[in-house]
């Protein structure tokens, strides 16, 4: 008959250790789904299904998320890995310590610390929420600015810095400001004056180019007039009738009942596929006034050419042409008007006096509302640290 034998006193303890190990991940897994799901409960119950619709700005930072296994095991199991040793003779003593509840929970901080970090890669994805698109009535004009940007813009447009917007304030005193700097600073002080005409803009030099269509978002208008520069086309040449017949263009489906091109020039027409005398047929079909805004008299104009040794602006003297006479026959023949702005004060005030007696006319308009939702999971992933360090230094200290 055989003999029974015992199992391996060290077989049997490596048994009990693979135990404990499963256990160890088992729980581990439901702490780390029961924090992550308090985590996600604020943001989920406070937008429920219009996730769905969230666009992510930055969903390319969404990759992160991958790193979270790695996170999850370097601050838990890991940890232990990295922990000091310490040899003794015989374990015997401890065989019999008591394992609490903290002793379970130990890798709890770890835990935190990986899902806080899961909610600040959500966060840094910058997911946002459109919250309604309406359609809203109001009263305004259709207006469409032209704004020059050939070489000529360059020249240096003198007067008082305090006739200027107080977004053209601040800057130094050695600079003076160009045509196309003044123009773009009063330009958006107009915009911003706004309340409900809905304002598109073209850009033109050898060939024009629209800017933005019409519309109510005089943020978005205001930030693309902001960056501007003379580089950005070919400015060569001047092309006031294919400014005028894009900005008409622009006009001919409008059901406004006034509707306006502001052009903004310093030069005369010597380009383009189109006359200005076609524009100006074009601009009376469709009921277009143009306003004319001549930037400078057509004298001798200093602009910037360079620095000396210390710094400072060189300035030389250059003949910029322009036709005043076509100016005015473009305004008066489409019932418009004709100013002569020769500082940035004149130039504003020849925007502002353009709307003083034009006709209004109702229309809808569709407003879409953007928010931000980072907060959403910032304000957890934040908390989520603050609680790590707390159980870290009160609850769930190691030694060593």
């Amino acid at each position: 008959m055989p003999v029974p034998t015992l199992p391996d006193p060290e077989e049997r303890r490596e048994r009990v250790r693979e135990g404990r190990r499963l256990v160890r991940v088992a729980v581990s897994l439901m702490l780390t789904l029961l924090v992550a799901g308090l985590a996600l409960a604020w943001p989920l119950a406070s937008r429920g299904a219009e996730w769905l619709a969230v666009v992510w700005e930055a969903r390319w930072v969404l990759l992160g998320l991958g790193l979270l296994p790695v996170v999850f095991w370097w601050t838990t199991f890991g940890e232990e890995r990295r922990r000091p040793r310490l040899r003794m003779g015989t374990l015997a003593a401890l065989v019999v310590a008591p394992t609490g509840l903290r002793t379970k929970l130990r890798d709890l901080p770890g835990i935190l610390r990986t899902v806080a970090i899961g909610m600040f890669v959500l966060a840094l994805a910058r997911p946002v929420a459109v919250t309604g698109v309406r359609a809203a009535e109001d009263e305004g004009i259709d207006i469409v600015l032209a704004i020059d940007l050939s070489h000529s813009m360059a020249a240096i447009l003198d007067g008082d810095p305090r006739d200027l917007p107080k977004t053209g304030r601040g800057k130094s005193a050695q600079l003076r400001p160009s045509r196309i700097d003044t123009a773009k600073l009063v330009v958006q002080d107009f915009v911003a004056r706004r309340r409900s005409d809905r304002i598109g803009a073209i850009v033109f030099g050898k060939e024009a180019y629209i800017l933005s269509p019409p519309t109510l978002d005089y943020q978005l208008l205001s930030k693309l007039i902001g960056q501007l520069r003379l580089d950005v086309i070919d400015g060569t040449r001047t092309a006031i009738g294919d400014a005028l017949g894009t900005a008409v263009a622009r006009l001919d489906l409008s059901e406004a009942r006034s509707k306006v091109v502001i052009l903004l020039t310093d030069g005369d027409s010597n380009a383009g596929k189109y006359s200005p005398e076609e524009a100006m047929r074009e601009a009376g079909r469709v009921g277009a006034k143009v306003y004319a805004v001549q930037i400078g008299n057509g004298e001798a104009a200093e602009v910037q050419v360079g620095t000396d040794p210390f710094g400072q602006p060189v300035y030389e003297k250059r003949v910029v042409p322009v036709n005043p006479k076509l100016l005015e026959e473009i305004a008066t023949k489409t019932g418009g008007k004709h100013f002569i702005a020769t500082d940035g004060k004149g130039l504003r005030e020849s925007m502002h006096a353009i709307l003083d007696q034009l006709e209004r006319t109702q229309f809808e308009a569709p407003i879409a509302h953007h928010e931000e939702l980072f907060p959403l999971f910032v304000v957890p992933g934040v908390l989520l640290v603050a609680l790590e360090a707390l159980l870290r230094a009160w609850l769930l200290r190691r030694f060593p």
